[in-house]
């Protein structure tokens, strides 16, 4: 069987270390600090900046995780021996005009164990403290007043806004200022991002690191902060996870271009003496817990030879691939497709159950594709065909084509080019929490034609509603939960199977009268092994929209067989075991038992939909570059 397309972010982290190279090449024996020699080291100095900094918690992040590890600490040197650092990473609050001082002495490891331990291999991390932090103004000590954490890269001893900038953007390995493409950050053009811009008096770059400062700390977690606030705190606390504290980094790339823009918007060319607390900075939630989120999907419907459906499934091409597109805290923007979407409203309804965030449903976006031979025609010439946008301030979203695949739904492209009137455009309404209904909108040649989908939430399992499906208000389907999950004993030769059927929920299905005369005894069935094991294998439906395509046939309707990764096999960090590996849409077959082995996969079906997922930390670098 096929391994889930997925990479862990300890990977990513891994290759990011490596694009980004953030080490300096070290003395000989470790002991040689900016040409001097040492009998004992002298202590690791530098600056806390936005303005200056005074009583920002100050480390020496050694063991890479973003926040303070007090000691004793273990430490691996380059020859793999470990050694203790008794009182964890150096550490230090910063003085006046910023400055710090780390004692390195215990970095000092004795000729006999190895060359000492050189400060400038690692990053330096500074936390400004709620209430606690002053920066030090002309006006005089001001606190501040939200906790915000900057960072610089190995051996840069000034900690700032802009060195935070620059560290993260060469974690994600994006390459120098001057060699970007990226026009939103032309004003940095000629800065020095690791210089003391409050001494050499540059008022542009010391506008822009504030604006950065406070951006990041609107971008910093209530709790973290608010545990900072606390009497007794000293900044040593830990809460932000490694992923957590890249995240806030990347955002920070990603969103400077704008930060910077609403300075420059506001300073007109005097920065001097502009007010960064007024100027209108953008909200960017994070979810700095790092889900792992489904990118993209691949659709394989195109047989190679008849151009008849169903086929083997190892004659079948691909004919459409789906990109999904999210912001920073984990939420759906839009779906685009080379080929052919088969918008589905009861995956829409899904997905608005959750307000758009797609880690929230333990399996995400359930199978669906186009069968029509104009999917494979439009994956063949280069460039996005269709796009399905939500726009959730608004609580709508649009649906684009420029293909003739939806015909059979009288969805009809206004244009082959995307960027006209929608095709399609949704609404929808809540009560009580809940999703109440939701609406399309189809525009035809003399009126509009209305669709509206009502959840049916009754004996529904978790994150599996039933439905109603009216047409200009007629009912055209619906599919009704009939009672709660029904359990079953496992055959004795399917225990150790990969897959199980141990319980189902019964439904009736409505609609397309007469139905086959074998679509009976129809039920969702899962696998619920496990304690977070709670996965949908089979699922039967009826859609002419399919079954009345030239080339396909269907006379007992549909069903979907969902395949996943070995149960045993370790649950991605940030994500759940019941993420979809394939699926393989083919005949619905009825009678089925429960408790026995879940079938291999299928040979002769209609379509295969494989699935990529990547952690939001990914998934995000990889838009950056």
């Amino acid at each position: 069987m096929k391994s889930l397309i997925f990479l862990p972010v300890s990977v990513l982290f891994l290759a990011i270390a490596g694009c980004g190279k953030e080490s300096d090449e070290l003395p000989v024996d470790g002991r040689d600090f900016d040409g001097v020699q040492y009998s004992v080291p002298a202590p690791y100095t530098g600056k806390v900046i936005d303005g200056y900094l005074k009583n920002a918690r100050v480390w020496l992040d050694m063991d890479g995780d973003s926040q303070y590890t007090r000691g004793p600490m273990e430490f691996e040197l380059a020859s793999g021996r470990k050694i203790t650092l008794p009182s964890g990473e150096p550490t230090a609050m910063s003085g006046e005009g910023g400055q710090f001082s780390l004692d390195t002495l215990e970095l000092v490891v004795g000729p006999t164990v190895g060359p000492n331990i050189d400060p400038r291999k690692f990053p330096l991390y500074a936390l400004a403290i709620p209430g606690k932090t002053l920066e030090q103004t002309f006006r005089g000590d001001v606190q501040v007043p939200r906790a915000f954490l900057l960072s610089a890269a190995p051996g840069v001893r000034n900690i700032t806004p802009l060195t935070t900038l620059a560290r993260y953007r060469r974690l994600a390995a994006l390459g120098p200022l001057l060699n970007s493409t990226d026009t939103s950050l032309s004003s940095l053009a000629g800065i020095n991002l690791l210089k003391d811009y409050v001494l050499a008096e540059d008022d542009r770059a010391h506008a822009y690191a504030r604006a950065m400062a406070r951006f990041m700390a609107s971008q910093f977690p209530d709790a973290y902060n608010n545990a900072l606030a606390e009497p007794g705190s000293d900044g040593t606390e830990r809460f932000l996870s490694r992923p957590g504290a890249f995240l806030l980094g990347i955002s920070l790339v990603q969103n400077a271009g704008d930060v910077i823009a609403a300075v420059d918007s506001e300073a007109q060319g005097n920065y001097a003496n502009i007010g960064v607390d007024l100027i209108d900075l953008p909200e960017v939630p994070v979810e700095l817990s790092d889900p792992v989120l489904l990118t993209s999907q691949r659709v394989y419907a195109q047989p190679k030879q008849s151009g008849e459906l169903p086929a083997n499934r190892s004659s079948l091409l691909i004919s459409a691939e789906l990109k999904f597109d999210y912001s920073e805290d984990g939420r759906l923007q839009s779906i685009s497709v080379d080929g052919c979407l088969a918008p589905s409203m009861q995956e829409i309804a899904r997905l608005l159950s959750v307000k758009g965030y797609m880690a929230k449903l333990s399996t995400q976006w359930l199978p669906s594709a186009s069968l029509s031979p104009q999917s494979s025609i439009a994956y063949s010439n280069p460039g996005i065909d269709e796009r399905l946008v939500f726009d959730w301030a608004a609580g709508t979203a649009t649906f684009e084509t420029g293909t003739t695949c939806h015909l059979l739904e009288s969805i009809q492209p206004g244009s082959t080019e995307l960027g006209g009137n929608p095709e399609v455009t949704y609404s929808w309404s809540y009560s009580d929490g809940e999703l109440a209904e939701l609406v399309a909108q189809i525009p035809q040649q003399n009126s509009t034609l209305t669709r509206t989908l009502i959840p049916k939430l009754s004996s529904a399992p978790d994150g599996f509603p039933g439905y109603q499906l009216k047409e200009d208000g007629v009912e055209q389907e619906s599919l009704i939960y009939s009672g709660g999950l029904q359990s079953c004993t496992i055959e004795e030769d399917a225990e150790n199977a990969a897959q199980v059927v141990t319980g189902f929920h019964g439904y009736a299905f409505w609609g397309y009268e007469p139905q086959p005369t074998g679509f009976t005894g129809l039920s969702l069935e899962f696998d619920t092994r496990g304690e977070l094991i709670n996965r949908p294998l089979r699922y039967g439906f009826l859609a002419p929209e399919m079954a009345g395509l030239d080339n396909v046939d269907a006379e007992e309707g549909f069903e979907w067989a969902l395949y996943y990764p070995d149960r045993n096999a370790e649950t991605p960090l940030g994500g759940t075991p019941n993420l979809i590996r394939e699926a393989y849409l083919k005949s619905y077959g009825s009678n089925r038992s429960c408790g026995r082995k879940f079938e291999d996969v299928p040979s002769g079906v209609y379509a295969r939909v494989d699935y990529t997922y990547k952690n939001l930390s990914e998934y995000l670098v990889e838009r950056l570059r």
